[in-house]
This record gives structure tokens, sequence and C-alpha cells, in this order.
């Protein structure tokens, strides 16, 4: 492993360390249960088993990892591995499955390992001694430490770190032209984790266009070029583990059950905390309208049809006010529109491999903007792949200094406690510094004493904008009250403010993309 990765990886899993007993969501006791319903009950139970109200909703790969934990859980406490419906956590707990994340990112490390050691190679520097030049720091710092997944994973408690790796492993095999392996790992990332469907069109239009066509890559396709075998074999490989994984839930005719589990369509259009995306502005012009309504006197109670209770945090279904409330299949439509696009100029240019990256990012970007029910922590489905592209050119980097910025920043309802306050905003300030230095140095840009470095005027004054936001939130809101008069109000100004940030980065990375045409001269690679 390269020294630099090394120091990087070493340094953050010295920080996880310290972290151990900080603050943790629901999400801790969600993994506890999981480990005792794996462990204490045979498999014909684990998709059925609600004693708890937090049921087993992950495919079965995650099931078995989970299986695979609790056989070490309970040599540190078998208690943990009792199922209850209340919650447990002793202090051999809280060690044990804090050190299972940080144990687990080891996969993350070695997916970053490969990814700048046989991909990322042509972006060396003459200087390399310069951290600022050093590609490998760079992409590891962005990536092993980047400050979404660390406080998502290591405060927050989920299990993000390996997934991001089996991704990253997947995007570098495919990138050497090794399809194969490259949708054997998407595969097996699906039955862990069924949020990376978002993606998958993009690995779908890549694969049957590269692998399976084997000439004709002028966008003119001839089916005499089309590869009967090719296509079985890829066919072959990723239903094998389709097989492996639900075959015995398949045998044992649980598959309506499972898929109920994981696709929870009643729980509403959004998440508990408003992720940043279409849907939180159009909640909040729907509320804004009933409060202007009212006050002017257009609208009086007798119009109002149980009132716009998205205000309320909860994760439940609910009815817009004013504007046609939003059904599940509008929510598939949009995306599928937003990401029609992108898949037509993959098939179009099969030959350029960052037209693939870039549809795995306006996939993702697609789905989190219009989809249903989506979690603010799928920002990362976004960030993670974009870190790729930052050593490309400088918009994609100015892209991304917008898009960390403002979606980090949207990660922070979900440290609400005042003893994470200080560890949430110096954590993004030394995360967000250090890319502004790094990608700026990189790209030989020169710092302007009116504006940040690779963004125009109007951006760096949105960015800037954040810390007016924190100030309110953290200091204003308290000290007259607001957070207990209005408990939601800063979720809601969070959610409101970073969605236009992100939209304006998809519609100006979706320009570039199409419009712009941004040249890729470097990666011309042919998949075989």
């Amino acid at each position: 492993m390269a020294p630099s990765i090394a120091y990087v990886a070493a340094a953050v899993t010295c920080l996880k360390l310290l972290l151990i007993p900080s603050y943790r969501s629901t999400d801790f006791e969600v993994h506890r249960n999981w480990l005792a319903i794996t462990h204490s009950l045979p498999v014909k139970k684990w998709y059925f088993e609600d004693t708890s109200i937090w049921t087993l909703d992950y495919p079965p790969f995650f099931a078995w990892f989970e299986f695979c934990l609790s056989q070490v859980a309970q040599f540190f406490d078998p208690q943990m591995l009792v199922i209850s419906k209340e919650p447990y956590a002793s202090w051999a707990t809280i060690y044990f499955q804090r050190l299972s994340v940080i144990f687990s990112d080891l996969l993350l490390i070695y997916a970053v390992h490969e990814l700048c050691t046989k991909v990322l190679h042509h972006h060396s520097k003459k200087n390399e001694a310069n951290i600022f030049y050093n590609r490998n720091f760079i992409i590891s710092v962005i990536l092993i430490a980047n400050f979404g997944l660390l406080i998502v994973d290591h405060i927050h408690f989920q299990y993000n770190g390996f997934l991001f790796g089996l991704l990253l492993l997947s995007v570098v095999r495919i990138c050497q032209g090794k399809s194969l392996q490259g949708a054997f790992w998407f595969a097996v990332l699906l039955n862990f984790k069924h949020i990376f469907l978002y993606i998958s069109p993009a690995y779908f239009v890549y694969l049957l266009r590269c692998y399976c066509f084997q000439s004709n890559f002028d966008g003119k396709i001839s089916w005499r070029s089309f590869s009967f075998r090719r296509f079985f074999s890829l066919g072959f490989v990723v239903l094998g583990v389709f097989a492996i994984s639900f075959g015995p839930f398949i045998y044992l005719k649980q598959i309506p059950q499972i898929l109920s589990r994981l696709f929870p369509f009643k729980r509403g259009l959004c998440h508990a905390y408003w992720a940043p995306n279409f849907w939180a502005v159009y909640n909040i012009i729907d509320k804004a309208a009933v409060i202007i309504g009212l006050k002017s006197g257009l609208l009086n109670s007798n119009h109002l049809i149980g009132g716009s209770t998205m205000t309320g945090g909860l994760v439940q279904e609910f009815h817009h006010t004013l504007l046609p409330s939003v059904k599940p299949h509008v929510t598939l439509l949009l995306t599928i529109f937003s990401i029609l696009p992108i898949l037509m100029r993959i098939w179009k240019n099969p030959q350029e491999i960052q037209s693939f990256l870039r549809g795995i990012i306006l996939c993702a970007f697609g789905s989190f903007l219009f989809g249903w029910h989506v979690h603010e922590k799928a920002i990362l489905l976004i960030l993670i792949p974009f870190s790729l592209l930052v050593l490309e050119n400088k918009r994609d980097a100015s892209l991304f200094l917008i898009m960390s910025t403002v979606g980090n920043y949207s990660l922070f309802p979900l440290l609400f406690t005042q003893k994470e306050t200080p560890i949430k905003i110096c954590g993004m300030l030394i995360y967000t510094i250090f890319i502004f230095t790094a990608l700026s140095r990189f790209h030989g840009v020169q710092r302007k004493y009116y504006q940040l470095p690779l963004l125009s005027c109007v951006e760096s004054v949105y960015l800037v904008g954040l810390l007016a936001l924190e100030c309110f939130n953290s200091l204003l809101s308290p000290m007259f009250g607001l957070d207990e008069k209005l408990p939601f109000l800063s979720l809601m100004l969070i959610s409101a403010y970073c969605s236009v940030g992100l939209i304006y980065c998809w519609c100006k990375f979706y320009y570039h993309v199409l419009i712009d045409n941004i040249p890729f001269k470097k990666d011309k690679t042919k998949a075989s």
C-alpha cells in the first residue's frame, strides 16, 4: 500500500476510535436488534420477526453479514443477542458495534488503494513530495477521511464504509476493462443494500453496450456485433449472485415478505429529516402558500384539509394542503425522466469510461432529487463517486466543492446533541478547508480575495451563507427560544437552503456533460 494512503488510513482510524463514546442514533439499536434476530432465530423467521419496531429490512447478504458479526458478538456480551422490545446498550455492546464498523472499513481502504494504483495513476504530478500535488494523498483524504462518512458511520452509526468500498472496487474493475468482475461486485453490493439500485441503470446500459457489443463504438449499433456468449456470461454472474442471496428465501416462498420489508412505500414522500431535494422545496412552497393565504385572507381554516403535517418531522404518510399530493409512481416517472439523457449518452458514447462515471453520479442525483422517501444520508451516493472526478478538470472540482460542502452540511441535523456540535463544526471546517486548498493548488488556481478558489462570486456568497445559517440555528434560535416554539424550523431551513445548491449543481453538471460536452481525451477504455 502506498505510504500516503496508509498514513491517512491510520490517522482516520485513530480518530474513529476516539469517537466510540460519542452520540449514537436509533440505528445503533436497529443493528443490535438485527444481530439478535440473525443469531437467535432460524433463517425462515428473520424477515417475519417484529418484536422490536426495528425489523430486518436489508437484503439477505446484509442479514448474513449481521449473522457473522453475531458469532463474534457473543464473546463480548451475550445479552446483546437477546431479542427484546426495549433498547440494549452495554459498554461491551457499544465497543463491539463501533469496532465492527471500523474493522469493516478496511474494505474501503483496500478499494481506495486499488483506485489510486490502478486507475488514477495518470494524474501524477512532478512534485509528489508536496501533499497538495500527491494524487494518492488527496484522493485518500477525500474518500477515507470523508466527513459525511465519518459522522454517518462513526457517530450516527451505520455500515456505509465497506459498502462504498464494494462500489469503488466494482468501478475500478470496470475501468480496468474487467467487466465481469465489476458486474459481480456490483451485484454483491445490491444484495447488501438495495439503495444502490439508484445507480443500477448506469451499470445496466454501460455493461450491455460495452461488454455485450464487441465492436462499432462509433455510436451506431450493429446487432451482428452482439455477443450472446458475453450476454449470457454477464447474466450468469449477476443472476448467480442473486440466486445465492435470495435462493433460500425463494425455497421458503418468502419473497413477497422480503420485498414488503425492502420497499415500504407507506412511509411517505419524505423522510423524518427532509433530504435537501426537490420535494423539500415542494413542501416548503406548499407550507408558505398556506401561511400567505391565511394571512392575506384568501384562505380560511375551512379550506385546509388535515394541515401540512410534513413539518412535523415524522416518518409517515401525509397530504399536501394546496399543492397536489405526490404519489410513488409520480416520483418514479420523474426519476426515470431525469436519468434518461445520461443513459442515452452512455449508449451513444460507449468508448468514454467517463460517461459511465458521470452516469453513476447522475443516476444517483436524479434518484436523490426526485425519489420517494429519500434519506438525507443518500447524498453520499452522489459525493463518493463524484470524488473520482475531482482531479480530472477544474469544472468537476468546482462542482464537487459546492456539492461536498452543501451535502455534508445537510447531514448536521443527524447530530442534534450539544456535545457533538463542536465535533461536527470543527470536523467539517477542517475537511472543507483541506479539499478547497488541495484541489485549487492541484489545478493551479490562484485564490482571489473576493471569492473562494474555483468558485464564482455568486457560488462563494452562497457557501458563505451556510455560516450565517449555522449561526442562526446554533446561536440565535436558542437565544430567542425559537427552537422550542418551532422545533423543526432549523431542519426546514437547512433542507431548503441546501436543496437550492444541490439542484443548481445537478443542472450545471448536466449542462457540462450533455451541452458543454466536456472532452474525454485521456480515458477511452474499451471493455473487454
